[in-house]
């Protein structure tokens, strides 16, 4: 047991580690994106500079198991950066008229609700994993967007098409893993603030029956 355990990389309150400064990097990615696109029209560096953006999404995971250098906070900023550029990479597009304005909504309401959600119930993280279906999710549309990009800067009309397979797979992933953290976040506030089994069928010392003892 204890061999078993000592094997997993432990959380820590450490802040300027290796994987924490390459999220850095990928927030920083994303002004420069926006710059880009919409000061200077430069899609093709548009492209390169996501591409960037999404091998550190990568590296920093790999890093941070290979160092064992895993940490609360980049537990919290590695999805909060995934979001952010997401986020403000489809607003840059729909200004740029590269992306419709209905994608971003059905990509930014369930983030919202969610958000509002988990801050009504946890006042904070709900401190919930990761799904597989969410990094697909969120590769496929981090796929998706800069081959849109690069469609509009080598006027494709296949890379255009390979561009909305990619964005219309993610966006279907995306309402189905809100849907699963959605259900996720309610089943751990039932957890956390229902009493147990335990409490509802135990009787004090007092005599007193648990709240609904006694009723047919």
């Amino acid at each position: 047991m204890s061999g078993s355990s000592s094997m997993r990389p432990e959380k820590s309150n450490a802040i300027m580690t290796i994987p924490n400064l390459i999220t850095v990097v990928r927030f920083l990615g994303t002004p420069l994106f926006v710059w880009l696109v919409l000061s200077r029209h430069e899609y093709g560096w548009g492209v390169f500079v996501l591409a960037i953006m999404g091998c550190t999404d990568w590296i920093d995971g790999f890093v941070a198991r290979k160092l064992n250098q895993t940490s609360q906070l980049g537990r919290i900023m590695d999805p909060l950066a995934d979001r952010v550029a997401l986020v403000a990479v489809t607003i840059t597009l729909v200004v740029a008229h590269i992306l419709p304005l209905w994608l971003l909504l059905l990509l930014v309401i369930p983030d919202v609700v969610l958000l509002s959600v988990t801050l009504y119930f946890f006042r904070g993280d709900a401190d919930l994993k990761v799904t597989m279906l969410g990094k697909t999710r969120t590769a496929a549309l981090m796929i998706g967007t800069p081959m849109l990009l690069l469609a509009k800067a080598l006027d494709s009309d296949f890379t255009f098409v390979l561009a909305w397979v990619f964005l219309g797979a993610g966006m279907v992933m995306h309402v189905i893993a809100f849907s699963q953290y959605f259900v996720a976040v309610m089943a751990k506030h039932r957890e956390l603030h229902l009493p147990g089994p335990d409490d509802t069928n135990s009787t004090d010392s007092s005599g007193h029956q648990a709240p609904g003892q006694g009723r047919q």
